[in-house]
């Protein structure tokens, strides 16, 4: 009455994997789609920038001036996140007082022996694109980290000097209002 019977709904496919020669060293990540083996890697994003249209050449003279000024101030912006994230490390390894102070000198002078020279040279302009992509890069305001570093009195006394060239060490960093500088540093390369 009761009968065996075997039943088979799929029948396994053994996947297929493309054919290698000598000269195939690439591995690459791959998808099994229905028995056959679909090689495949991820790309870098690509970005597809419009030609520019100028209304005049003294507004194209003023871009390329201002790219010439951003990608001169840029290396500094970047070095100094790099040393003010690796400050904020030090320090909250340090649970001293005077170590930290110490630490925050020996950061201070190294930024000095470094750049002294070229940053003296900088100009108003550039300075003032500098604090911005430092509030860009770091999160906070050149006035925030003089003034969390050095203190307070030091922080207003950099503003003062700051103020009485026309610049303000408060100055933040927006992309909307600072579109042009975030269009160079996305052209520029250097975040790939």
């Amino acid at each position: 009455m009761i009968f065996g019977v075997t039943l088979k709904a799929q029948e396994p496919v053994a996947p297929v994997f493309p054919k290698m020669s000598k000269a195939d060293t690439i591995r690459v990540a791959s998808t099994n789609d229905n028995g056959m083996m679909i090689p495949w890697m991820q790309l870098q994003d690509v970005s597809i920038f419009a030609h520019r249209i100028w209304k005049s050449p003294a507004e194209q003279m003023a871009y390329n001036r201002l790219r010439y000024n951003v990608l001169k101030v840029m290396p500094y912006a970047l070095f100094a996140k790099r040393r003010y994230q690796q400050l904020e490390e030090d320090i909250a390894r340090t649970p001293e007082k005077k170590d930290q102070k110490k630490l925050v000198k020996q950061c201070d002078q190294e930024i000095k022996d470094m750049f002294n020279r070229e940053i003296k040279e900088l100009t108003i302009t550039q300075g003032q694109i500098l604090t911005k992509l430092i509030d860009r890069e770091v999160g906070r305001t050149t006035y925030d980290i003089v003034k969390q570093t050095k203190g307070g009195f030091a922080a207003f006394s950099y503003q003062i000097v700051a103020r009485v060239v026309g610049h303000n060490l408060k100055s933040t960093y927006n992309p909307n209002e600072d579109r042009d500088i975030e269009s160079i540093i996305r052209t520029s390369g250097f975040y790939q």
